[in-house]
């Protein structure tokens, strides 16, 4: 008796380390909901009917609002504060909710871009503005604790169009920041680690989702994250883009439509795939 106790001691080791083995857990992340209507749908759509776990919400952006109320009713959907210093389309701009005087152009934006390229005039990009640090902190501040005290599932931070990577000061600040309000995720105890991209503007929607199927069947054991951008191809859409991403809409409802995907959702189901969101890494 004792001996084939000891048995299934020994078996049940095995088996678990075989599952831990294959364990392969996938977040999957949206961004900018809170910066249109059509990304507000489309990200409550795509956790509702999809495989989202977690979005990322801007808060001095002109849907937050909207946003706010379409989270509380959905209150399972993981959130982060999206921290925001630039304000990137043409046709739809939007300010900080601090006063913070170098961090605008002359129009009282953030600026378009962080990093300056080619595709536009100088005086558009952050990085090459005097700004000040302590407007940054108090921007952000200002960001998180408005989130803070209007979505009750807010988890974690990350940064809209690298601004929490300008330099080492905004990464110290931003971890600081995590730290300080409780919504510190140190990836790395986890493994985390970016999933191979299966998606780009130039790609249809049927590319994009063959693209993540295969990606989703190459996953080794570990710890993914995929990070992209729902929205939906239709009128307010179709005014949103800047010089190099003019195509926003048709894009944005190609990531919308994978996500949605009853071929995607049987690919993750048959490859064992656990979905997690940033509160589950916590």
């Amino acid at each position: 008796m004792r001996s084939r106790w000891i048995l299934i001691i020994v078996l049940l080791t095995i088996w678990s380390g075989i599952k831990a083995q294959n364990d392969i857990k996938l977040l999957v992340r949206i961004d900018d909901m809170g910066f249109s209507h059509s990304c507000n749908v489309a990200s409550i759509d795509t956790y509702q009917k999809g495989i989202a776990k977690s979005v990322e919400v801007i808060v001095p952006g002109p849907w937050f609002e909207e946003a706010v109320d379409m989270l509380k009713e959905n209150p399972g959907l993981d959130v982060g504060v999206h921290l925001a210093l630039t304000s990137e389309w043409k046709n739809l701009k939007w300010r900080p909710i601090t006063h913070a005087p170098s961090l605008v152009d002359e129009d009282g934006y953030f600026y378009p871009m962080i990093w300056k390229n080619d595709r536009l005039p100088a005086g558009n990009f952050l990085a090459e503005a005097d700004w000040d640090i302590k407007e940054v902190e108090a921007e952000f501040r200002a960001q998180i604790e408005m989130a803070m005290r209007k979505i009750p599932q807010v988890t974690h931070l990350s940064g809209h169009m690298g601004c929490s990577h300008i330099t080492d000061e905004t990464r110290e600040l931003v971890d600081k920041l995590a730290k300080e309000y409780g919504l510190y995720v140190d990836e790395a105890s986890h493994g985390l680690q970016r999933a191979p991209r299966w998606s780009g503007n130039q790609l249809s929607a049927e590319e994009k989702e063959a693209n993540f199927i295969e990606m989703i069947n190459k996953l080794e054991p570990g710890t993914y994250l995929t990070v992209e951008h729902p929205a939906y191809d239709d009128d307010e859409m179709s005014t949103v883009g800047h010089i190099g991403y003019e195509n926003v809409g048709k894009d944005r409802d190609g990531v919308s439509q994978v996500l949605m995907s009853a071929a995607v959702k049987k690919a993750v189901e048959d490859k064992g795939v656990k979905l997690i969101s940033y509160a589950d890494l916590k």
